[in-house]
């Protein structure tokens, strides 16, 4: 495996089993996505692009097929070691912010952290960091009720980076958000990828969000299509 590498799955291939029937989400995906590249994952709901974020986050394992991420071929990993390595290695970007409504800006920021051993004060110093890098620095002691959406989303950012990880996972970041706020927010990521140059894997059903990533996929009913494919062109 190349060390130029992020992402690779090689005939990946994931089924879910409902009730009596099975659900086949992805079918014999081939992919590969070097390190330092923004990428995009466009499809329709249900296509699969949700499903292929948690392969590489680690929080499923594919059905068959080999998976590998920084390397790693995760799905040989136990529990344990899978939710050590994800806290290294990963930044998780959600749609809905997710963040806990008791805590400021800061405090949720630091969440991370505590599973590391960094004592209170480096913890806080390396939120306060992440929050300044998001342009949210003077926004430290603010809950979320006080935040905009956009800049909720800014604190979940920050909080997704404060680990430093090498791949950020971007789950429809700018769905819930106004226009101003997504263009915003992509700005960060894509400053994310070139000045500190992570990997960023983004789901999004926007085109004008997809224009921001070096490279955009479609999925199909479980099926990755050839790269240069756009099904809404051909259409």
């Amino acid at each position: 495996m190349s060390a130029d590498v992020a992402v690779c799955a090689e005939a990946v291939t994931k089924e879910y089993a409902r009730d009596d029937f099975r659900v086949l989400a992805l079918d014999k995906v081939d992919l590969e996505i070097p390190r330092g590249e923004f990428f995009g994952l466009m499809g329709p709901s249900g296509s699969g692009k949700s499903t292929l974020l948690h392969l590489i986050a680690g929080i499923d394992k594919p059905s068959e097929g080999r998976f590998f991420v920084l390397g790693e071929e995760i799905g040989g990993l136990n529990d344990r070691e899978i939710a050590r390595w994800r806290s290294e290695h990963i930044g998780y970007v959600f749609q809905t912010f997710n963040l806990i409504p008791v805590l400021t800006a800061l405090e949720n920021v630091e969440l991370p952290l505590l599973l590391t051993s960094l004592g209170k004060a480096e913890r806080r110093e390396h939120a306060r960091k992440a929050l300044e890098i998001v342009g949210l620095g003077d926004r430290l002691e603010h809950y979320p009720r006080q935040l905009s959406g956009g800049q909720e989303q800014r604190v979940a950012i920050a909080r997704a980076i404060v680990t430093d990880p090498a791949i950020i996972l971007a789950d429809e970041p700018t769905g819930d958000l106004d226009a101003q706020s997504a263009s915003d927010v992509l700005t960060i990521l894509s400053q994310l990828n070139r000045q500190y140059e992570k990997t960023i894997v983004m789901v999004t059903h926007d085109p004008h969000a997809a224009q921001f990533a070096h490279k955009t996929r479609y999925l199909e009913k479980g099926s990755l299509l050839p790269e240069g494919v756009n099904p809404a062109v051909e259409a």
